[in-house]
Formats: structure tokens, sequence, C-alpha cells
């Protein structure tokens, strides 16, 4: 279990964060920890604070104890990743869970330069862009298809449309539910990447399935996917007609292909923009729902410092 002591310099910050906060009369503090510290601390510094104060670690095991203190605990599991975008996904993922509303202000409290030691605070406004779906959002959508597997899809591919793939755009394609119809309509655009792998290794709850995922939404072809969220196949071909559909102008035959397949069958289309990140959902061959994603990820640099050269002696 990692740790961050809370120590005199760090309970300083903390109650600094907490001042702007007030001033600002923000909606949330969000820190961004490097593991558990003391929790009932830091509460009891937020007093009599009415605000969220939401703490993220990489683990959900060094979260224990936040929750019963009265804060708001959310778990990363980002621990590699960059500053800039572990801080990014928190404010997503804080988002997600309703800790903050969406075109709202947060003071955030996190480590820019070293590890352990509190020393970076920002005062954020929150773009409307960064909403992602909740399980709220999804319960108007009627399907026998589990939320936690819709959910798992869309934010799999609003992370697509997000981040790309190696600086590169990806646009994709997943077919929810009603699988034995779905591959009726289907067939094979290439070398399937999941083929012979059991259902674990297919499940796209699995962390790791959705890193594979990634890459093989690089190739042409669709995913489909069980109601359990195992990927059946990949890189599919889907052949359907789309004659009755009535789709916004632009939209290429991805697009087109999600929303027909939608229409012949009892499945749910969600589908990743190549040009532009965009999430759209489709189901009984109309557009449902649609999540813009926010700005591309921005790449952390270290500093580079390089003292003055020194001038040369007068003559």
């Amino acid at each position: 279990m990692a740790t961050q002591r809370l120590t005199k310099h760090n309970a300083a910050m903390i109650r600094a964060a907490i001042a702007l906060l007030k001033d600002r009369g923000a909606d949330a503090m969000l820190m961004l920890l490097d593991g558990s510290t003391d929790w009932k601390r830091i509460a009891e510094m937020a007093q009599p604070l009415e605000k969220p104060i939401i703490v993220a670690v990489d683990s959900p095991e060094d979260l224990e104890g936040a929750s019963e203190a009265g804060l708001k605990p959310l778990a990363l599991n980002k621990e590699k990743a960059p500053l800039l975008e572990r801080l990014q996904h928190a404010l997503l993922e804080s988002a997600a869970d309703e800790y903050i509303r969406t075109n709202g202000e947060v003071i955030a409290l996190y480590s820019g330069f070293q590890q352990g030691r509190l020393d970076s605070i920002s005062h954020l406004q929150i773009d409307e862009r960064m909403r992602q779906l909740t399980v709220r959002d999804l319960q108007s959508i009627e399907s026998r298809v589990p939320l936690k597997t819709i959910k798992a899809v869309i934010d799999l591919a609003a992370q697509i449309g997000r981040e790309g793939r190696e600086g590169k755009p990806v646009g994709t394609l997943f077919v929810v539910g009603d699988t034995r119809r779905v591959l009726e309509h289907a067939n094979d655009s290439g070398v399937d990447p999941f083929r012979g792998y059991n259902r674990k290794q297919r499940n796209l709850l699995d962390k790791k399935v959705q890193e594979d995922a990634k890459e093989v939404a690089q190739l042409d072809g669709a995913f489909i996917i069980n109601s359990d969220g195992v990927i059946e196949k990949s890189r599919q071909m889907l052949e359907v007609s789309h004659e009755d559909l009535t789709m916004s102008k632009g939209l290429g035959a991805r697009h087109w292909a999600a929303a027909a397949i939608s229409q012949k069958t009892k499945a749910i289309s969600v589908v990743v923009s190549q040009s532009t990140g965009t999430v759209r959902l489709y189901q009984n061959g109309l557009l449902v729902m649609r999540i813009e994603p926010m700005d591309k990820n921005v790449k952390w640099q270290e500093f580079n410092f390089e003292p003055p050269t020194k001038s040369p002696p007068e003559a």
C-alpha cells in the first residue's frame, strides 16, 4: 500500500487550497495524491466546508477509510501515466460520478515537481465536453444488455476518441448485444486477433483486454460484443441495408453501418468518429446519445533547466 505523509508542508498546502476554494466559491476540491494518508485529519481541516473534497489515488486499496471520513474517494488506476493525464482522468471520473458539475469550477491540489510533496494548486474551469455517461444516463436506454457492459464499452470508446493511438486519430465500431443475429450480418475483414482466446481473455470489463482492444481498433472492422462484455469477434464487416435510415450530413460508412445494424437487430451500436473523436450511440436505427471528447491529452514534458552561461571576464 502506497502512502503520502501529511507533513507540515503538505498540511499547509491543503489549508491554502481550502482557502482558495472558499474565496473563489468553487464547486469542489480535488486532491491528486500518491497514496493513502490521514483521511480523518484532512476531513477535519475542511470543516465546516460543505463542498466535496475529492481524493484521487491510483489504487483502490489506498482509499480505505476515505469515504468513512466524509471524503469523495476516486481510484484512477493510472500509476505510470504522466501527471496531466492523471489529473485529466481524475476530472473526467469526478464528472462521471457527479462529484462535480460540468461548467463548474474546481480547485486541484497535486505534486507537480516532486513526488510526495504537494506543491501545485490550480483553479480549473470544467469544460462541458468532459461529461461522461453515468449509470443514471444509461437507464434511459431500454436494452437487455447490462448497464455495466454498456458503460464499459462507452467509456472505452470515449478513451479511443480522446486519445487515439500513438498520437494518431482512431475510429472504430462496437456492436453490443443480440450477438447471434448481429453475426448473421457480419463477415471477417481480416485475421481476428482475439480468435482462440478464452472468454476471460476477451472480456472488455478487464483493463488489459481494453488495452488490447485499443490496438485492434486501429484495424478495419467492427467489434461484436455479447451482453456480458465478451468480444465474440473483431475485425468484422457489417452487411446490412440502410435504405430506410435518415442520417446527418457528413457521417461516413461506419456510422451508417452502426445505425443500420441497430435497426435490424436489438443490438446497441457505439461508434467512434476518426475525424473528431465524437462517440455516438445508436439504437433502433436512431442516434440516442452523443459524447464529445475533451481536448486531446497534452503530453507532459519534464522541465529542462540550463544554467546561464557565464560572461567572459572583461579585458
